[in-house]
């Protein structure tokens, strides 16, 4: 029996200019979390075009992240930041208000919320 992924599809509802609008919003905030901002090089430019991708892909969009970067191994790429309770809480915060300023992604706030909350409760590392 195969489980319903409910994220898997939205991409195809959306496309990718949604991901990239809901990256911009969430990078202008960590660009003044002081919790999170140390964790990222001056320049976002990498970060922001990883990230998209990833979310692309993960959301049943074409898998240009894997075919750049190889197998996600979230847990392990982020391995090298001290990742707590208080920047678990930080990223959801700026997160959450990113998700909510994209109007597109509005029909799949709920499961892109919940992926993200699992998504920032499992990089805990410390």
């Amino acid at each position: 029996m195969q489980m319903f992924d409910p994220i898997g599809a939205v991409h195809k509802s959306v496309g990718d200019a949604p991901f990239y609008k809901l990256v911009d919003e969430f990078y202008s905030r960590v660009a003044e979390e002081p919790l999170l901002r140390p964790m990222y090089p001056q320049d976002l430019t990498l970060p922001k075009e990883n990230l998209a991708l990833f979310l692309i892909q993960r959301t049943g969009g074409p898998s240009t992240y894997s075919d750049k970067k190889g197998h996600p191994r979230m847990r392990a790429r982020h391995m090298p930041f001290k990742i707590g309770q208080a920047e678990r809480d930080a990223w959801m915060k700026h997160m959450t208000a990113a998700l909510d300023s994209v109007p597109e992604l509005a029909p799949h706030r709920q499961a892109l919320w919940d992926f993200f909350d699992n998504f920032a409760t499992f990089m805990i590392n410390h």
